[in-house]
């Protein structure tokens, strides 16, 4: 392809926020996180994000691709003139810019190899076309009981968002019409400036790049491919999920553009409180009051589970309240551990007393020491 003229004074590697040797594994990654922060249907309204995402999208169409690439990589090491020389001798011979050595090479060759403009330089050239672009990735929000987050659901989440339209089946045509190859460009999606020896190149005017026109567009999406509509989505709920978790659905999001892949939805989990139980990591908590009988003599507790089968506790003699006993494995399952039930006894105190019970509480006071206070020195 012919270098654009911004390829002499933009460095595509900054635009992208990696080095000028980064693999392009890494370049891709870069490119993708750049392209969902800034992604139009992501910032709607904002000029300078769409602004951004263009010039991301021009940076990756040219070190994304080896081949633009290697010529991008030439053409900055050699500047706009490439670091012409002549010697002297016979015409068109001695041409050596810098190491690479091109001696007796043909000029108007090497300039039509290199820039796309005179001689043969015009043939081969790759069709530029507008860049795919993924689509936005989605958020929606979930409540759910603490009893269904304990042992997993599954529902339904009701949402709009960016589709591949129904109608033309995301091409953007009319039904039964078909994109036609733009004339202007003839389907190279760009448009040459020659200027002499030279030859730089830009989007085409026509068809902004794509290579083709709509001539007769869909009625129901006027022509964009996509379409904004209500859907259903499914959503499977793992058991232990947690309140604030965030669930990937892969290719669950807003439509891609071009050919660009679906982007993601993202699943917000909020869980309820529950009035008997609490979590605490992936322990499950418990709150269980004695009596102070029960406390000082010892007893046995039968205490619920939230997998409906009760587990029986046994307390010893003078536990005192706040206590905490754990009951393996009888807390939150996924599918990496199982946490413990905590249950933590706490007397209870009766604020009202009949006669009898009043009667029975001064006895044993008085059969007690009464200087449980005596290590306080006051």
């Amino acid at each position: 392809m012919a270098p654009q003229r911004e390829w002499f004074d933009k460095n595509y590697y900054e635009v992208l926020g990696v080095s000028e040797t980064a693999v392009p594994k890494d370049i891709t990654r870069a490119y993708r996180t750049l392209a969902r922060e800034f992604h139009p249907d992501a910032n709607p309204g904002n000029a300078s994000a769409e602004d951004k995402f263009k010039e991301i999208s021009a940076a990756y169409d040219v070190v994304g691709d080896e081949t633009k690439r290697a010529e991008y990589d030439q053409v900055r090491r050699q500047g706009p003139m490439g670091g012409m020389g002549f010697g002297g001798g016979r015409s068109g011979a001695g041409f050596n810019p810098g190491a690479g050595g091109y001696e007796g090479a043909d000029f108007s060759d090497l300039l039509g190899g290199m820039f796309g403009g005179g001689g043969g330089g015009r043939r081969g050239r790759q069709t530029r076309g507008r860049p795919p672009q993924r689509g936005a990735d989605l958020e929606a929000e979930i409540h759910l009981s603490f009893r269904d987050a304990f042992a997993g659901s599954e529902t339904a989440l009701h949402l709009s968002s960016d589709l591949p339209c129904g109608t033309c089946n995301g091409s953007g045509a009319k039904p039964g019409t078909a994109p036609t190859t733009c004339q202007h460009c003839r389907g190279r999606g760009v448009a040459d400036d020659n200027q002499g020896m030279f030859s730089f190149s830009s989007p085409c005017p026509v068809c902004a790049g794509a290579g083709s026109v709509i001539t007769s567009p869909c009625g129901s999406c006027r022509g964009s491919g996509v379409e904004r509509r209500a859907r259903e989505v499914k959503v499977r709920i793992p058991a232990g999920v947690d309140d604030g978790q965030r669930i990937k659905l892969k290719g669950r999001g807003g439509a891609g553009r071009n050919g660009g892949e679906i982007g993601d939805l993202y699943v917000i989990v909020h869980v309820d409180r529950d009035e008997i139980f609490g979590r605490d990591g992936k322990n499950l908590t418990i709150n269980v009051p004695v009596t102070f009988a029960e406390a000082t003599l010892g007893t046995k507790l039968t205490v619920p589970t939230l997998d409906g089968k009760p587990v029986t506790l046994k307390i010893p003699a003078g536990s005192p309240t706040g206590k905490v006993f754990r009951v393996k494995g009888r807390g939150v399952a996924t599918k990496k551990v199982t946490g413990d039930l905590l249950v933590t006894v706490q007397v209870d105190v009766p604020t009202k007393l009949n006669d009898e019970q009043r009667d029975a509480l001064e006895a044993m006071a008085a059969a007690f020491p009464a200087a449980p206070r005596d290590y306080l020195g006051v």
